[in-house]
């Protein structure tokens, strides 16, 4: 396996199976290990001091133990928490997962954006920060979803989840129009599992709007750091680590997440 790269996927569940998707198109050449902290879902329920406590140990374990080259935080609440104390602790390069206010705020024609986030991520200086740099002229409209990413791992799970328990988190995103602004144009998905619902919003949505996944832009910041596809041929199947030590039952549902491969 000499000269293989391996990537680390890290996220609270499975909602950072949206981001591994797209890292796996990008980079189809590469071994990868896919980490869900369900022993610790949902974060947006933890504060940032219980987060920084779970994570930096967990991920210094998950370096012993699979040597990755490059570690994909794909989790908002756990990249706007973290990241700087584990790029402090560890040399090994991470890319966060962040919410996408600076192109959301770019491409908005009405100047009014929300971002649909989970409560931790949404009060965290980290995010108000980005609104501080990045929001330009734009009204930015933070929105807390209590339930959201459970929604969305039941869903996934083939539960049926109803169309009013979806509109309900989604509802205070769409802000109509006013004599100074025009109504939401943009919405950030601030919590990677959202991206799961999508065709769900989308339909749910009260108006048509851009939903903004940061997920193409991470696969981007890791071909930068890594390289880009050697177009070596390899099958190392992926693994997928569960931290309740449960086993995955859903072999079908998540090998389209892998690039068709079959986790172990």
């Amino acid at each position: 396996m000499a000269g293989i790269q391996t990537i680390l996927v890290i996220d609270s569940g499975l909602g950072g199976l949206t981001v591994l998707r797209e890292v796996v198109k990008a980079r189809p050449d590469a071994r990868y290990v896919y980490v869900a902290d369900d022993a610790f879902f949902p974060y947006g329920h933890h504060d940032e001091d219980e987060i920084v406590a779970r994570v930096v140990p967990l991920v210094g374990d998950l370096i012993a133990r699979h040597a990755p080259d490059l570690i994909v935080i794909a989790c908002n609440t756990m990249s706007v928490s973290v990241l700087a104390p584990l790029r402090a602790t560890y040399s090994v390069p991470f890319v966060g997962t962040v919410p996408a206010i600076k192109p959301a705020c770019a491409a908005s024609t009405t100047k009014r954006v929300s971002v649909l986030g989970t409560r931790a991520t949404v009060k965290r200086e980290y995010t108000q920060g980005l609104i501080r740099d990045h929001a330009q002229a734009c009204t930015v409209t933070l929105v807390g979803a209590a339930n959201l990413a459970s929604l969305a791992e039941d869903a996934l799970r083939g539960k049926p989840i109803s169309d009013a328990d979806i509109f309900g988190e989604i509802a205070p995103c769409f802000v109509p129009a006013t004599e100074a602004h025009g109504r939401t144009d943009a919405v950030v998905l601030a919590c990677t599992h959202y991206p799961l619902l999508l065709n769900r919003l989308i339909a749910l949505a009260p108006w048509p709007v851009a939903w903004i996944d940061p997920a193409p832009a991470i696969a981007r910041r890791v071909v930068d750091l890594l390289g880009p596809d050697s177009n070596d041929v390899h099958d190392y199947p992926p693994e997928m680590i569960f931290t309740s030590g449960r086993t995955h039952a859903l072999a079908d549902v998540l090998a389209p997440f892998f690039g068709g491969r079959v986790p172990a």
